[in-house]
């Protein structure tokens, strides 16, 4: 299976994910998918989702790593809309971003979710596709070497991806140790 096969396939399954966990009035959100068959899910994940997934990022305007990076998660199926605020500082305090897990560009997706700095696009997508409970986004602190975007010829650094969450915590998402684990 290919990669973009993976992606649509993981996209579909976040929304069938999404609308079969829409809170109804009295209920509370369930983290189960809609009651049909694997199988099921990936045939209308792949016969279903075509088209890119919007997100914004917010970047500075002379930054190449953020558009680096931007190419990475396009080339696996998202599409951005570019914002350059004069004050990138004071969007990732609306964001509820804190200082401590910020990078140099944060990307918004239409249900609100953060991806903070050089996160991979399979977290992005595995993010998507199951929301954990009471998640804000994803966040790759500072700007690793070897990270999407930080490429630095053979240059790797270990790095986390950190699940941000509703009560300003983190807690480990996924641990890379190697470049393979991106992608």
């Amino acid at each position: 299976m290919s990669a973009k096969e993976f992606f649509r396939i993981a996209t579909c399954l976040s929304f069938i994910f999404l609308v079969a966990c829409s809170e109804q009035p009295g209920e509370s959100a369930t983290t189960q998918p809609a009651s049909k068959s694997n199988a099921d899910l990936i045939k209308l994940a792949t016969v279903s989702s075509s088209a890119d997934i919007p997100m914004d990022i917010y970047k500075s305007p002379t930054c190449g790593c953020c558009v680096e990076w931007a190419e990475h998660v396009e080339q696996r199926g998202f599409a951005f809309e570019t914002h350059h605020p004069s004050n990138l500082n004071q969007v990732k305090n609306d964001l509820g971003i804190a200082p401590q897990y910020r990078s140099c560009h944060t990307a918004v997706s239409a249900q609100g979710y953060i991806f903070e700095g050089h996160v991979p696009a399979r977290y992005i997508q595995q993010f998507m596709a199951l929301v954990p409970k009471d998640a804000i986004g994803l966040a790759v602190p500072d700007m690793p070497a070897g990270s999407p975007g930080m490429e630095m010829n053979n240059r790797f650094e270990p790095y986390q991806v950190l699940l941000l969450k509703s009560d300003g915590s983190s807690e480990l998402y996924a641990d890379i140790t190697n470049p393979s684990q991106q992608y």
